[in-house]
């Protein structure tokens, strides 16, 4: 097959108009054309009122080599990429110890779906509990300000991205192969089939749900074991600091040589406990600031002009990024982070005690509010300078702040950007309602970030606004504190994906610090299953 690039159509194109620009394209008659696939379907809104659609199709003839040679050195048509995910070989022997995987988010479960799938029987350790429990425990808190620190946004079966808006986009530079493996595998397990060829693919929290359990009931098929509400206690190492087995939460020892360590970015007591065995870490940059809403409807007439609310464009979205000139933030930057059209800002506390937020949207984004992170850029060198694990008491203080700033019962801190902007704490809210739940108290949301912060976010609004006419209407609310928007710290691996100076250990994914949402979790799950194999057949050939 070939592949077309750059393929664009009007947005209310008729069905018969990507073959006729296939054919305009290659200068080739009908008969010549056996089959056309859309690989990836985006959309152009630089001229408003005029977006365009920009495929990327798949088309079969019946001399390929022929039109090949007449287009040689255009990059725009070119042989179809092999996409094809082919698991590692199979061990001749079955290992004497199965592969252990720690943490039950995307990571871990795609690092528990390829050893399955490999025949070495994984057994999977997840602190929290399964999909259906784990939510009713989240509701526990949205509804009723009862927070389970064991069963939440944070921790349990399907980790933080189940409550999200399910993004499976990422700037990873990783091979297609991977990424082709992610998608399919999500569709099997109920995820819609457009997510294999939309520029900006999500799910939504319901589907998620849904789609985790049938992927655990296929892994379990296959021989993979899981083992819920047991949390790993400590690690026991060898003479030469070599893995040999976890002391679990329920008193018992597992024996284990291989073990990937894919837990979330919200594992502090985990990070502390790898941090005193010596286990290789470092520090790493992450960013603090809130949550910003405005409706939906502002964002959508903003991006798509008179084509908002074309069912193919659905709710708008966007990015935005302002680095600093001002003396109190000079060179960072302030951008958005995790946008949720149509979609709520949620508690994702998993610490009493200490208020967190986060964005979630659901599959048909039609929420009246759209949700953004809007956060300034923080280093270790910096901000947290010290111990590797330096910065999650600096998430610690100022989640502590926004708690005690809420009213200390999960309800948010929550500021108009009018009252912001002029530094003056907010008495009561406007046109915007804050979909926060268990509820916002009107307050100075100054007291609950940095000062550098507060600098940062008032010298960017007023940038924004001028790409987003109304982004710093005054009544847009701001709900603090966002301060997870990765992990704090990356444990280090080499080329064998092994830790640096712990071998069989195998940090991988979002809390490890090498994977930033769904998709680039998943796909650094498969890698750390990948080196796992290479391990394992390494030492059966020995």
């Amino acid at each position: 097959m070939l592949r077309l690039t750059e393929i664009k159509l009007p947005l209310d194109h008729a069905d018969d108009a990507l073959r006729d620009a296939v054919l305009a394209r290659l200068g080739v008659p009908a008969e010549e054309v056996l089959d056309i696939t859309v690989f990836r379907r985006g959309h152009d809104a630089r001229r408003r009122g005029a977006i365009a659609l920009i495929y990327t199709l798949d088309v079969a003839l019946r001399d390929e080599a022929a039109v090949l040679a007449r287009f040689a050195g255009d990059r725009h048509v070119a042989p179809t990429p092999e996409t094809n995910y082919r698991l590692p070989s199979a061990l001749p022997v079955p290992p004497r110890l199965r592969p252990v995987v720690v943490g039950a988010g995307p990571c871990g479960l795609f690092a528990m779906l390829i050893l399955a799938q490999m025949g070495l029987r994984p057994i999977l350790l997840e602190r929290g509990k399964v999909v259906r429990e784990r939510t009713q425990d989240t509701w526990s808190l949205w509804r009723r300000s009862v927070l389970t620190p064991e069963s939440n946004v944070q921790f349990g079966e399907g980790g933080a991205g189940t409550f999200s808006d399910g993004k499976l986009w990422s700037g990873i530079g990783d091979n297609a192969n991977r990424i082709r493996k992610v998608l399919e595998e999500f569709v099997k397990a109920g995820a819609p089939e457009e997510i294999l060829y939309v520029s900006k693919p999500h799910i939504g929290t319901f589907r998620l749900v849904s789609m985790v359990e049938h992927m655990r009931a296929h892994i379990e098929s296959l021989g993979g074991e899981y083992r819920f509400g047991t949390r790993v206690e400590d690690v026991a190492l060898g003479p030469d600091r070599a893995v040999r087995g976890l002391h679990l939460s329920d008193g018992s020892f597992l024996e284990a040589d291989h073990v990937v360590l894919a837990v979330g970015h919200s594992a502090r007591d985990t990070f502390t406990m790898l941090h005193e065995r010596g286990v290789f870490m470092e520090a790493k940059p992450f960013s603090i600031g809130v949550r910003i809403e405005h409706p939906q409807g502002l964002i959508d007439r903003c991006r798509f002009g008179p084509q908002a609310g074309h069912p193919i464009l659905g709710a708008a979205d966007y990015k935005l990024v302002h680095h600093c000139k001002g003396p109190e933030a000079e060179g960072r930057a302030v951008y958005s982070f995790c946008m949720c059209p149509g979609g709520t800002v949620v508690a994702a506390a998993s610490e009493p005690g200490r208020l967190v937020t986060n964005g979630m949207s659901q599959y048909s984004r039609n929420e009246r509010n759209a949700n953004a992170g809007i956060v300034v850029s923080i280093t270790p060198e910096r901000d947290y300078p010290g111990s590797p694990i330096a910065g999650i008491a600096f998430q610690r203080h100022w989640e502590e702040r926004a708690f005690i700033a809420g009213g200390g019962d999960y309800r948010a801190p929550a500021q108009r950007v009018e009252d912001f902007l002029a530094g003056r704490p907010s008495t009561k809210l406007g046109e915007v309602i804050p979909s926060y739940r268990p509820g916002v108290t009107p307050t100075d949301l100054a007291q609950c970030l940095p000062d550098f912060a507060v600098a940062a976010i008032r010298e960017a609004l007023p940038a924004f606004d001028r790409q987003i006419k109304g982004f710093a209407m005054g009544d847009a609310v701001m709900t603090g504190v966002e301060t997870r928007t990765s992990s704090p710290l990356r444990i280090r691996r080499d080329e064998t994906g092994q830790n640096l100076n712990t071998p069989g250990l195998f940090p991988a994914g979002e809390g490890a610090g090498y994977a930033g949402g769904i998709l680039s979790a998943g796909v650094d799950g498969i890698r750390a299953a990948e080196a796992v194999a290479a391990s394992l057949s390494a030492v059966v050939a020995a």
